[in-house]
């Protein structure tokens, strides 16, 4: 299944996203609103599944604005340094343990969102990610076992106030702005993505490829963060965890290439979808 969530007069609602439009899960499991993330934590994709298989004629309400495909996650967890070409790009050694910080829900932005660029840095920067999201609560997962706690995976634009990120040794800073996470355009099951160590993915800035890479290139897989992660802290169901940036990020290009107002970044997978962001 593709998920995604709309806004409505009532709420945040998911739906199962089709080539005919959207089927409203409400709708289908007779309950709405219905937000995604209740959807999992409840165990109900799978009987969602069964149901939009069958009803195709369901309507969705009407939609009065977009949404992250996961608006009200517990956590973001975004993992620094974790594909081999970054590591390379930057004369870095792959590093022994996962990196990470953490974004929060002002970051997050739907596919098609116009981001505003943040007042107090002149250096942001983009990067091309996948992400996946939890599907059940997760303490100490055994890697062997992670990849059953994977409800889905998205495409993810870690935008990146370079100038903030690199002014404390924390990266945080630069990683908070609102609008710094654009995500989606839909949360793909497992089922329909296949191997997550084989996601291709690129990232094209005003029609210029800048990224283009594999999750094969991944320094830490899918399991091996579900199982690191689980062990520092407990997961829950709806956390996003945004696994990294390959090589081509603006910050090392040289003539280094930042965003500017007008600017439009595309981040394309073949499983994924796309993921379209306008900076202004």
């Amino acid at each position: 299944m593709r998920l995604v969530s709309y806004r409505t007069e009532e709420g945040v609602c998911a739906g199962v996203q089709t080539v005919d439009g959207i089927l409203d899960a409400g709708a289908l499991l007779g309950e709405r609103p219905l937000g995604l993330r209740r959807l999992i934590e409840e165990g109900r994709l799978e009987e969602l599944a069964e149901l939009a298989k069958v009803e195709s004629d369901v309507e969705p309400a009407s939609a009065v604005g977009s949404s992250p495909p996961l608006p009200d996650p517990d956590k973001i967890i975004c993992i620094g340094l974790n594909y081999r070409s970054h590591a390379e790009e930057q004369g870095a050694e792959p590093p022994a343990q996962p990196t990470f910080f953490a974004k929060f829900r002002n970051a997050l932005a739907p596919a098609d969102a116009t981001v505003a660029l943040p007042a107090a840095s002149e250096k942001v920067d983009y990067e091309a990610e996948v992400a996946f999201v939890l599907g059940r609560r997760c303490k100490e997962v055994d890697p062997a076992e992670a990849l059953d706690a994977v409800a889905g995976y998205m495409l993810f634009n870690d935008l990146s106030a370079r100038d903030l990120q690199f002014a404390t040794p924390q990266w945080t800073p630069g990683k908070v702005f609102d609008g710094s996470a654009p995500c989606g355009p839909a949360l793909v099951t497992p089922d329909e993505v296949g191997p997550p160590d084989q996601i291709s993915f690129a990232l094209d800035l005003n029609g210029e490829r800048m990224q283009e890479a594999s999750t094969s290139d991944l320094i830490f897989s899918v399991p091996e963060l579900v199982s690191r992660l689980s062990n520092w802290m407990t997961l829950e169901p709806g956390d996003i965890v945004s696994t990294g940036t390959p090589s081509g990020v603006g910050s090392i290009r040289k003539p280094r290439v930042w965003l500017r107002p007008g600017d439009e970044i595309v981040i394309s997978s073949p499983t994924l979808g796309e993921l379209r962001t306008r900076i202004a």
